[in-house]
């Protein structure tokens, strides 16, 4: 039997591009998440179907590891496939591709909520869904652990307010926007210097409308973390790790 995945090309916009014209992290994950939300509709628990029973799959980790940037103008295929639940993580890996060469690859862990209550649901919760999901036990991405380490002398560098255009239909922060947020700690000249190899994003509480946010940085020998906070609560944390651009 084939192994079960879900393939998707998107035409990139001008839009998902950054000042190098190369895809903003927050363009990639979009396609991956679209790409998740698809292949999920397609198993038969995507949101339609998990809407009437009041789950919903919220994401808690992702982690990115570019091969190469991806450049302007390069349309994308998305490969996912869901692997086998491990108690309350339900883990999804992703292959992007671009003219049949990888430049990409993305792993990510959800959780399955009672959105009434916001209890953690294990994959049974799903029945028969589950038993007959063909999960795929292979990865595609392998992040040095899913724990970031907490910021200890870190600085803050910019405060925000979270408004209705961050959010999505769970009434929080979307996922991808994160991305923006975090890479929004650097300046345009450290970034044009240095190139992005990967990142990572654990997201903790929720970000909701109206939220008086904060963003910190600390510095580390091969890139940063940073913390999305509001007051002295950590919502949210991410690592990047970066290299030096061949001249």
């Amino acid at each position: 039997m084939d192994k079960y995945a879900h393939f998707k090309t998107y035409e990139t916009r001008y839009s998902d591009f950054d000042f190098k014209d190369e895809m903003r992290p927050s363009a990639l994950l979009g396609v991956v998440q679209e790409s998740a939300c698809m292949s999920a509709d397609e198993l038969g628990f995507g949101y339609d179907d998990l809407k009437p029973k009041d789950f919903g799959f919220l994401v808690v980790n992702t982690y990115c590891a570019f091969r190469r940037p991806i450049r302007l103008g390069e349309a994308v295929t998305v490969e996912t496939w869901p692997l086998p639940p491990r108690m309350v993580y339900f883990e999804r890996d992703y292959r992007v591709t671009a003219g049949g060469e990888e430049v990409a690859a993305a792993a990510s862990r959800w959780c399955l909520v009672d959105l009434k209550t916001f209890s953690l649901l294990r994959p049974e919760s799903l029945g028969e869904t589950h038993a007959k999901c063909p999960y795929r036990d292979e990865k595609a991405a392998v992040p040095p652990a899913w724990k970031i380490p907490r910021i200890k002398a870190g600085r803050e560098v910019y405060a925000m307010t979270l408004k209705n255009s961050h959010c999505d239909h769970y009434m929080h922060a979307t996922n991808a926007r994160y991305a923006d947020f975090y890479f929004d700690c650097f300046t345009m000249e450290e970034l044009s210097r240095r190139r992005v190899k990967a990142f990572q994003i654990a997201y903790e509480k929720q970000a909701k409308e109206d939220s008086p946010l904060s963003l910190w940085r600390e510095d580390t020998d091969d890139g940063a973390v940073c913390e999305l906070r509001c007051g002295e609560e950590v919502l949210s944390q991410f690592r990047v790790w970066l290299e030096e651009e061949q001249a």
